[in-house]
């Protein structure tokens, strides 16, 4: 990325100068206010050189995500040198153009100026986009299309002094003009794509839906919610939230998130990581668990109202399930245990556990030592 900007730095420099000295000599605004662009393109090969070398840093401490987002920053700002550069254009044609007599009358040398930069920047133009594909880089699309904008306005530029050879003088300050508005258009369209990644505008819906369709397909997985996404440079951070089996192990549970991850990558070229939250339920609608008591307050409350049927160290056996705003519990009890009132102390066990109004369903499984 920075030898692609530094070679167009060093073209645009030489078309930049040899734009503004024949302008002069020529007598031709368009090619002046050309040259123009040419520096702003110069410029924007320098941010090209400078995102390139600190949004690729990795990850850090203080930036978790990596630096990316340098890259669009920079992209932004290079927006609005062009938004700039176009204004000043319009502004000094439009008085040239109430002032006839501040009009240029430019010669035929002017002609061969434009037509050798429209070669060099047709030509920057597939060499910074072949990169750019290569290393998925908005910036380097964004300045890509910068130089083909230069070499558009030079044929806007060989047209509009053809025509002022052949008699209308106008045509010159007119060509300076459309050259102005190429300019304004790049700039605002980087300009406001780059703002609309830094405030974490997601996928596109249809995409979207086609990826929740992708995980829906995947075994184990019994529903998707919040699917959230942001772009980070080039690529995509996605964040969602998949049901499995409320009773699954926790290894399994893992185990289908992590499939779930690697296929969304694999789903989409442009998806670096994904974040699998696993649910039990789908909690964007059912009842939360939130003001639930953590494990030691339910151990503690169960000891309590069971102390006249089991031992206190069985509790350590527990599984608590976390389930439609009650805490449903499994007692897992060795087989040394059973007797023939087996289903009578579950009975019992659950009578007392509705003391404990957040308590659901009481289950006593029986396992070999």
């Amino acid at each position: 990325m920075r030898t692609t900007s530094v070679v167009g730095a060093i073209v645009n420099l030489v078309l930049t100068i040899a734009k503004v000295v024949f302008g002069v000599i020529g007598q031709s605004h368009a090619l002046i206010a050309d040259g123009v662009h040419s520096l702003a393109d110069l410029s924007t090969d320098l941010m090209v050189w400078f995102a390139a070398k600190y949004s690729n840093q990795p990850a850090d401490k203080e930036h978790p995500y990596g630096h990316a987002r340098i890259e669009t920053a920079f992209t932004v700002g290079l927006g609005v040198v062009l938004i700039l550069t176009a204004i000043g254009i319009v502004v000094d044609s439009a008085q040239r153009l109430l002032n006839p007599e501040t009009l240029l009358q430019p010669t035929s040398i002017v002609l061969w100026i434009a037509a050798i930069s429209i070669l060099a920047n047709e030509g920057l133009y597939h060499y910074t986009m072949r990169v750019a594909r290569q290393f998925n880089s908005g910036l380097l699309k964004a300045n890509a299309w910068h130089h083909r904008s230069d070499a558009i306005s030079s044929v806007v530029v060989l047209l509009g002094v053809a025509g002022s050879l052949m008699g209308l003088p106008y045509l010159d300050a007119f060509a300076a003009l459309a050259v102005a508005l190429m300019i304004g258009h790049v700039g605002w369209t980087q300009a406001w794509t780059s703002i609309r990644e830094l405030v974490d505008t997601g996928l596109e819906p249809k995409t979207a839906s086609a990826l929740k369709r992708i995980i829906k397909t995947i075994e184990g997985v019994q529903g998707v919610h919040m699917l959230r996404s942001r772009r980070m440079g080039g690529v995509y951070l996605i964040d969602v939230h998949i049901v499995v089996d409320e009773r699954l192990s926790v290894s399994e549970g893992h185990k289908i998130s992590e499939y779930v991850r690697l296929k969304l990558i694999d789903s989409h070229e442009y998806i670096s990581d994904a974040l699998v939250h696993i649910d039990a339920e789908d909690d964007s609608v059912a009842a939360l668990c939130t003001d639930s008591p953590m494990r030691r307050e339910v151990l503690t409350d169960l000891r309590r109202v069971w102390a006249d049927q089991i031992e206190a160290e069985e509790l350590e056996q527990v599984t608590l399930h976390y389930l439609n705003g009650k805490v449903h519990v499994d007692l897992v009890r060795s087989m040394q245990t059973v007797d023939a009132n087996a289903q009578q102390l579950i009975e019992r066990l659950q009578e007392q556990a509705q003391a404990l109004d957040y308590i659901g369903e009481v289950k006593v499984l029986y396992r070999y030592p």
